[in-house]
């Protein structure tokens, strides 16, 4: 089958301390490390010898995982297994990335977060460059707080023409129409994060053919719904995957609710989902052509309220 994993084990540290972040962060201690290292490494032989299904990878780690070997060394195996199709995890950029260099630019991608106040714009600009120059795919986003604005301003204006810039709603913050506005010139994509979707009894992929999945192995439809399915490492998820609806009231993450049916979203970022890349046309890397053009499908509610 086609199966889509996210994957967090438990790392929690971070180099970033950013206010907004919604995450617990801990300074790890090497016996932790040690352990998220040997979580990673047995998720890594699964996936390798899983040759039963047609994967697709994201890392979604509480803390920052490029910054240590360990998770660079897993995107770039994972990269040229020949049955996983897209192997991708989220990120502050704050590592080097001529890494990447050794893995299948095919199959790898990065999701990169910049964090204002965290890093220097210019320093992170000089890294998506660097990645656009090496042919890796990426998105780039930030959170949506008013005095982010400027920052993502800066962003569209230099960033590589063709890399979709992105803006993620700030949890518990309200937008008015003329503030959506404005982040919606950035991101044409905006009004689906702008409000939390209603998700109770709707059916959703999760639980089907997209599964979280923790350091243990424990196996839930995802991140954000605590129930077992099972075990991935004694194959007793597989008897509970099944179409199901969602027990929650809402979804207001990007990772749950693009797997909402109910929404349009595999088709918009058809080939992209996991890096949260849109499938529009846009010039190869290295080209001169026009920026991403995108807008919302016609006849959709991107509240979906």
């Amino acid at each position: 089958m086609d199966l889509t994993i996210l994957y967090r084990g438990p790392l929690a540290s971070c180099d970033y301390d950013c206010p907004y972040c919604p995450f617990a962060k801990r300074r790890d201690t090497p016996a932790q490390l040690r352990a998220d290292r040997a979580a990673l490494d047995r998720f890594t032989d699964w996936a390798r010898a899983d040759r039963e299904d047609r994967l697709s990878l994201l890392f979604t780690p509480w803390g920052e995982g490029l910054v240590r070997s360990w998770y660079r060394a897993a995107l770039v195996d994972l990269s040229h297994q020949a049955h996983v199709d897209r192997v991708a995890i989220q990120t502050n950029l704050s590592c080097r990335v001529d890494w990447l260099a050794d893995a299948d630019l095919d199959t790898v991608a990065l999701w990169c977060t910049y964090h204002p106040g965290q890093t220097p714009a210019e320093r992170f600009l000089a890294k998506t460059r660097r990645l656009a120059e090496l042919g890796v795919r990426f998105s780039v986003g930030v959170v949506g707080l008013p005095e982010h604005l400027p920052h993502a301003g800066r962003l569209r204006a230099e960033l590589p023409e063709h890399v979709y810039l992105w803006v993620n709603a700030a949890e518990g913050h309200r937008y008015t129409d003329q503030e959506a506005a404005r982040w919606t010139a950035l991101d044409p994509l905006f009004p689906y994060s702008r409000h939390p979707h209603r998700s109770a009894g709707r059916p959703c992929r999760t639980g089907s053919t997209v599964v979280s999945v923790d350091g243990d192995g424990t196996v839930r439809r995802c991140h954000f719904v605590r129930d077992e399915l099972g075990n991935l490492y004694d194959g007793s998820f597989r008897a509970a995957l099944a179409p199901r609806p969602c027990p929650l009231a809402v979804c207001d993450c990007h990772i749950g609710y693009v797997h909402l049916e109910t929404l349009p979203l595999y088709d918009v970022f058809a080939g992209g989902v996991l890096e949260r890349i849109p499938a529009a046309p846009r010039p190869a890397p290295g080209s001169t052509g026009p920026p991403v053009t995108l807008s919302l499908l016609p006849g959709t509610d991107p509240a979906n309220r």
